[in-house]
């Protein structure tokens, strides 16, 4: 039953409040309109109330109000019909007795909107879907939380603040709104310029290590065919007819490649075996005439060391890798 109050200038009246799910009109979850009972239309037309019509619910025992909008009064006397947003803004519960007064609400130019989650945000066009969205509704008030849905899921914003009032009508105007950052924004943290020195240092090690680490060819270990440790060294063979000094003595240090191709290995890519060039001696004239007879021996030593000393393929030692 409702309760009257006495008669003012205005509509005011208070009646027990439950969800549109209660009477089939699920549809209504998607903007502010209430279904009233249809005293409350007889009433009204007897008063000079402006159109479309606004009320204001107060919930007394919350100290909760919102405002919203009627769409047809075709409730049960005493009884109320409101989406179920709206009473979650007033935490109204079934059957909890709300104040319901008519409004003269200015036309809003202004409205700050924050979204609850960032998902909001990722949808292609949020702007056109707030339009078709806001198209339901008659009112907006600061503090409230809309309800958009949305590809079968419901988004919530907040009524950050509202111009020129707290309060404001969105029916036929142009209205500007701004977004304020999502509840669950984080806002990155600037890295520091101390840590930006220290990683600057260690990205220039990793650089050095990289090219440290590149491959370089023919760096590895050496290995023999014969089994032996690589670093074995071979005795020079010596043969008695190397060169003599003029004083007669042998020569002391006979080449290493040469002993090596000696003694049955093959030096790839070594030009050791090309005789080497000795520099030409300087011999006084005096001493020309007798020295003429040890050159020519010389000469013909030389050519006979140098048919030696050419590398010849297969003939040196024979090994078996069997051992």
């Amino acid at each position: 039953m409702a309760h009257e109050y006495p008669r003012s200038s205005g509509f005011e009246q208070s009646y027990r409040c439950y969800p549109v799910s209660f009477i089939d009109k699920q549809h209504l979850e998607k903007g502010d309109k209430i279904i009233m009972p249809p005293s409350a239309l007889d009433r009204l037309a007897s008063m000079h109330v402006d159109y479309p019509m606004l009320f204001e619910l107060n919930d007394s025992s919350a100290g909760r109000v919102t405002h919203c909008g009627v769409l047809e009064f075709v409730a049960d006397e005493g009884l109320i019909y409101i989406p179920y947003w709206m009473m979650e803004n007033m935490l109204l519960q079934e059957g909890d007795i709300v104040q319901v007064k008519n409004k003269s609400l200015v036309k809003g130019t202004y409205v700050k909107l924050q979204p609850h989650t960032k998902d909001f945000l990722d949808i292609s066009n949020p702007k056109a879907i707030l339009e078709t969205t806001l198209r339901s509704y008659s009112c907006l008030t600061t503090g409230d939380t809309i309800m958009v849905p949305y590809n079968n899921k419901k988004y919530y914003i907040n009524i950050v603040e509202a111009k020129p009032s707290s309060a404001v009508s969105i029916i036929e105007t142009d209205c500007e709104v701004d977004f304020a950052p999502p509840l669950d924004y984080v806002e990155p943290e600037k890295p520091a310029s101390s840590t930006l020195a220290k990683k600057r240092p260690q990205e220039a090690e990793e650089d050095q290590v990289q090219k440290v680490a590149r491959f370089n060819p023919f760096t590895g270990s050496a290995r023999r065919l014969d089994g032996k440790p690589s670093t074995e060294s071979v005795a020079p063979v010596i043969k008695p007819h190397q060169l003599e000094n003029d004083n007669g003595t042998k020569d002391t240090k006979p080449s290493t490649s040469a002993s090596r191709q000696r003694s049955g290995k093959l030096v790839f890519g070594s030009n050791s075996n090309q005789p080497t060039k000795e520099a030409p001696k300087v011999v006084p004239k005096k001493q020309e005439t007798s020295e003429k007879a040890p050159k020519k021996q010389e000469t013909s030593e030389k050519a006979q060391e140098e048919k030696e000393t050419k590398f010849q393929a297969f003939t040196g030692k024979k090994y078996s890798l069997k051992g």
